[in-house]
């Protein structure tokens, strides 16, 4: 299928790894121009040649700090000026600490609202114009299905990515009809951050081996856990025409793993 992205322009923040990147490399497989940040320059570097062999669209990767309002706003204006205009906004955020409601610091908590729900204010406040201007404005937030259903320790994702979802819906309506607004909620997916933890689980003695360790992270019907070009194919098809009736939508990509 055609998503018709071919010679848009979209941006990708905190997408040098993990869910991120995999949509940035399936918007760069479909002919988009696309930018990504990151704090580290070996996973920018690294995301560059990715999408540099993905698609044949111009590629924009930096390092920025999603966390500080200047260099965002900083971001939007280099993409927008590298690559003439903006049309699609794909939001990402590093998964914030674990830890139970009584062992979370306040610092944790501002901490964790600034990662998962300012970054988002900010890049949707600064790309909005460019996105309200494009005949093919989009932006879709990559949250958590925690915002539907709790995971255990794992309080400040539970509790503070639901804003993005109110943010989401509220922008949804206000944006509209030129912009149009939506959120995946993933679940387990098999990103560098989990193999990490897999593969530390391994070496203490909790698991036999890798795939023992991996087979326990998903408790979906489809059991397995998802590979993150599958997340990826679901952001693109939100950020393409094909689906251009879709608005306001929290769409979970889990494997079904969800009872709600």
């Amino acid at each position: 299928m055609d998503l018709e992205l071919d010679g848009n322009a979209a941006l990708c923040t905190a997408a040098t790894s993990g869910l991120g990147l995999a949509s940035a490399e399936r918007l760069a497989s479909e002919g988009a121009d696309v930018a990504v940040c990151g704090t580290t320059p070996e996973h920018v570097d690294r995301a560059r040649e990715r999408l540099t062999a993905a698609g044949d669209g111009d590629v924009l990767a930096v390092q920025a700090d999603i966390t500080d309002r200047d260099e965002i706003e900083a971001l939007v204006e280099e993409t927008v000026e590298t690559f003439g205009g903006l049309d699609h906004v794909v939001t990402s955020a590093g998964g914030p600490a674990p830890g139970s409601f009584l062992d979370t610091t306040e610092r944790e908590w501002y901490g964790a609202y600034d990662v998962l729900v300012m970054s988002v204010v900010w890049t949707t406040r600064f790309a909005y114009p460019y996105l309200r201007d494009s005949e093919a404005g989009t932006v879709v937030n990559i949250t958590s299905r925690s915002v539907r259903e709790v995971i255990d320790d794992l309080v400040l994702s539970n509790s503070v990515r639901r804003a993005v979802i109110g943010l989401m819906k509220t922008q949804s309506r206000e944006f509209a009809p030129e912009v149009r607004v939506n959120a995946v909620l993933p679940g387990a997916h098999e990103t560098p951050r989990i193999e990490e933890l897999v593969e530390d689980a391994v070496e203490r003695g909790e698991y036999d081996s890798y795939e023992a360790g991996i087979e326990s992270w998903s408790d979906a019907p489809l059991e397995r856990v998802g590979q993150p070009e599958e997340l990826g194919d679901v952001v693109a098809f939100l950020s393409s025409p094909r689906s251009s009736y879709v608005t306001g939508t929290a769409l979970p990509v889990d494997g079904g793993s969800m009872r709600s």
